[in-house]
């Protein structure tokens, strides 16, 4: 899933740090400071936005990945109930592609196949948007000498960090849940899921509410450098300068 991983990274903070700013300038008022209401909505925004332009590829993304634990399960299981001795050769299983994931999906349940588990994306998403952006925002301003001067780089890059992996250990519960009902395969004696509420129950009752923060150190780790990198190139204008160097259309 890496290939499927690093196309979705790129649209993701693109779509959410533009849509953000888009909302903040259209719910201040005159130009003034927002209140934190209003930097709520806008991350909400923000958040919603990205949600229905990649949550086919995090589909993908978490199929590819998934494909490699059911292979290796079906692999121990056969290598278990095989002969000792005289054993065939084990069949080697064809790599499952991106490709073949997207065919599969839409021939059996159409486009809304690719958004399965779009209600659980929003509840990881939404939330995430709406405790990072405000959070960066004000802690951004911690290292403005001025209102109207942009923060160093690296306050905006620690700014970054902070909020992400604050933000990241927040929704974890919705990333775990969101997880598990996009799995399109199971594993050996693996629960299925009818729907948000039946997962969340499943999960509490069979595993404990420490199941809900499975991996939230790692997905701090990641999310944190992630998002650092993201403001400090969308704050100091790297792409805007990237954009002056291509040809000016003559009108």
């Amino acid at each position: 899933g890496a290939a499927v991983n690093l196309t979705l990274v790129t649209p993701e903070k693109a779509i959410k740090l533009a849509a953000n700013d888009f909302f903040r300038h259209h719910l201040s008022k005159d130009g003034k400071k927002l209140t934190l209401l209003r930097e709520m909505l806008a991350g909400c925004g923000a958040g919603t936005c990205q949600v229905i332009v990649t949550t086919p590829m995090e589909m993908l993304k978490i199929q590819l990945q998934d494909a490699g634990r059911i292979a290796a399960q079906k692999k121990l299981m056969a290598a278990q109930l095989s002969a000792p001795a005289g054993a065939a050769e084990p069949v080697v299983e064809a790599r499952t592609t991106a490709t073949q994931i997207t065919r599969e999906l839409l021939r059996s349940k159409g486009i809304a196949g690719l958004y399965k588990g779009l209600g659980a994306t929003l509840l990881r998403d939404v939330p995430f948007s709406i405790v990072y952006f405000p959070l960066f925002a004000n802690l951004n301003k911690l290292g403005q000498k001025d209102p109207d001067v942009k923060a160093p780089f690296y306050v905006s890059f620690l700014s970054g960090c902070v909020a992400g992996s604050t933000a990241a250990v927040a929704v974890n519960p919705c990333d775990v849940i969101k997880t598990r009902l996009q799995s399109l395969q199971r594993g050996v004696n693996e629960d299925t899921y009818s729907g948000i509420l039946d997962c969340t129950k499943k999960i509490w009752q069979k595993e404990g509410p420490s199941a809900f923060f499975k991996g939230a150190y790692c997905r701090a780790l990641v999310i944190a450098p992630l998002f650092g990198i993201a403001q400090v190139v969308y704050f100091i204008g790297i792409a805007e300068f990237l954009l002056d160097l291509l040809p000016k259309h003559r009108a």
